[in-house]
């Protein structure tokens, strides 16, 4: 591999560009819709040059870092310019609408397109929070357009082994985003809902760690997760309604006072987790 693409370079565009950038043969090149961040990009040595159109066929690989429509904006517009030995691969959060357009495309331009999702971040965004060890044994998940072509999943992972991820699943575009919905989705609209409450303005000096574990993510980019979360809706709607139906055992049980079933509730919680984390 001699090249490398990356479009939007904000904390996950950001961070691909410097991990590959710990390998000196391999020349980045990035694009940005905001032109300071591209020249903050090359002035910082994330990047070796910009990603313009003449120097499309000339990479091995390119990564979109962007939101899902971005993704199939970009296709549509660049897809004739692309080289038949070219794979392009999202980082979106979202896989099913993307990977059906996106596989449609890539087949009647002749070049290949892989599903990816990076199973890293965090709760800051942008350039200047990206980093060359954000994806450092962390996992990649894949959506390869066949599972037939056992060369195309082992040229995916020479692809991308200059990130460091330590592991890489691959899986359906349905199957993931089922998964995700629970996963990530979840996690992130339970921790905005829950520091609303009018008791979190008085927390200081009375939480410890399950306060911050539990919150953490509530500070989130707006505009990429409620595109995310719509993409997404009928998996993140099941996982909703299932939290609620659940809320309301825990609810209903104090409001009883019945302890016996409390600590029912309670105690298949805690040999769930244990079960979900394999110990």
């Amino acid at each position: 591999m001699r090249q490398v693409g990356i479009v939007a370079l904000g904390l996950i565009g950001g961070s691909l560009a410097k991990a590959y950038k710990r390998v000196d043969s391999i020349r980045v090149l990035g694009s940005d819709a905001d032109k300071s961040i591209l020249d903050f990009a090359m002035m910082a040595g994330a990047i070796d040059g910009e990603l313009t159109d003449a120097e499309l066929q000339g990479c091995d690989c390119i990564l979109l870092a962007t939101y899902p429509q971005g993704v199939i904006d970009w296709l549509e517009a660049k897809a004739s310019l692309l080289d038949t030995d070219t794979v392009v691969m999202d980082c979106s959060g979202t896989k099913l609408r993307i990977c059906e357009q996106a596989f449609a495309i890539a087949k009647k331009h002749g070049f290949t397109f892989v599903g990816g999702h990076p199973m890293a971040g965090t709760h800051q965004s942008g350039f200047k929070y990206s980093r060359e060890d954000l994806f450092d044994g962390q996992p990649m998940v894949i959506v390869p357009p066949t599972f037939e072509d056992i060369h195309l999943l082992d040229k995916i992972e020479k692809l991308l082994g200059p990130v460091g991820f330590g592991r890489f699943s691959f899986t359906t575009a349905q199957e993931h985003d089922q998964i995700i919905a629970f996963s990530s989705q979840m996690a992130h609209v339970v921790s905005n809902a829950f520091v609303k409450s009018p008791t979190a303005l008085r927390h200081r000096g009375y939480s410890a760690g399950s306060y911050q574990d539990l919150t953490r993510v509530a500070w989130l980019n707006p505009d990429m997760w409620s595109e995310l979360f719509l993409e997404n809706r009928e998996a993140l709607l099941w996982e909703i309604d299932f939290f609620i139906s659940s809320m309301q055992s825990y609810r209903e049980a104090i409001e009883q006072g019945d302890a016996p079933r409390l600590r029912a509730l309670l105690d298949e919680g805690r040999l769930r987790k244990r079960e979900v984390d394999g110990r």
